[in-house]
């Protein structure tokens, strides 16, 4: 649903009240890290007090009633947030991650060395790489050929990967599948399908 007029559109993060952007006119604030020392005060009330001890009033519960707000760092409260879904991100793309380079069946020297190249790159980020070679029309014929140049491609990465699936057909595309090896360095890049 878009925003109404003069209201910003919403973001993923959640945004709190803080300070003297909360509304109500009373509120539970609550104290130290466990929450074991949480109070009933005005807002004005509660402001002087996050003045005293240095802190941010920041609200975090305003369904509740009265609000319940906390006294933090606001600052730092939201660059451990940031850091957080940063790191989230970075788990959920990690090794598991399958790239794919295609190929065709009459593709040039230099093109194979080429994707050679982008096979070996992608293995040194820590993906695990399917190579497809796709078959057009009576190609599909002669799958001895796309063995042959799977075979030729998987003897020269033998230094830098593993075969973790050998050839199979899925539809017009033979294909096998190539994991880094062991101590090889990971890193977190968008899939990307190469063709030919």
């Amino acid at each position: 649903m878009p925003p109404h007029k003069g209201q910003k559109p919403r973001t993923a993060t959640r945004d709190y009240r803080v300070n003297r952007q909360i509304r109500a006119r009373e509120v539970r604030v609550i104290r130290g890290a466990d929450g074991s020392d949480s109070v009933v005060l005005s807002v004005q009330e509660a402001l002087s007090l996050a003045d005293e001890e240095g802190f941010d009033l920041v609200e975090v519960a305003p369904t509740q009633v009265p609000p319940v707000c906390r006294l933090m760092d606001y600052g730092r409260f939201k660059f451990a947030q940031a850091k957080k879904a940063r790191d989230g991100r970075k788990s959920r793309s990690g090794s598991n991650e399958q790239r794919e380079v295609r190929l065709r069946v009459r593709i040039g020297e230099h093109d194979v060395q080429s994707k050679v190249r982008r096979v070996s790159h992608l293995l040194g980020e820590g993906a695990k790489v399917k190579i497809s070679v796709f078959f057009r029309g009576r190609e599909i014929a002669h799958p001895e050929l796309a063995v042959n140049l799977l075979r030729r491609v998987v003897e020269t990465l033998s230094s830098e990967a593993k075969l973790e699936r050998a050839p199979m057909m899925e539809g017009r595309a033979l294909s096998v599948i190539l994991s880094p090896l062991k101590g090889q360095s990971t890193s977190t890049t968008p899939g990307v399908v190469e063709s030919a």
